[in-house]
């Protein structure tokens, strides 16, 4: 009996988890201001797909994902949010900071993970 309760709490857990995705453009070196805050739960599957008027490099830290983004391609980031708190997605530059480049700015945009 024990076995089965464990079993149908682990069940439920995952099945609450969401699909998630957000569709970001960057023009100008910003994103419109209902996408400067992202809140998901732990355990989503996360998928941001940017767009931008220009060449650029963006960071998730906390997820350590950096990626290119070409002049109007798109660009995607996937991943689990297994690492609860805030994360900043920055543009990189050129030059000798973290990853091999210098942040450019405030964030510009912020990942929310909430516990589930």
């Amino acid at each position: 009996m024990l076995r089965l309760v464990a079993l149908l709490l682990i069940l439920a857990g995952s099945a609450s988890a969401a699909e998630l995705t957000f569709d970001i453009r960057i023009e100008g070196g910003r994103v419109h201001d209902t996408m400067q805050l992202i809140r998901v739960h732990e355990g989503d599957s996360v998928k941001l797909r940017w767009t931008s008027d220009r060449p650029l490099t963006l960071h998730l830290h906390g997820y350590n994902i950096e990626k290119h983004v070409a002049e109007d391609g798109v660009t995607e980031f996937s991943f689990t949010a297994n690492a609860t708190g805030r994360f900043p997605i920055e543009i990189h530059g050129s030059g000798t900071g973290a990853g091999g480049g210098v942040h450019q700015g405030s964030p510009l945009a912020v990942i929310e993970v909430y516990p589930r």
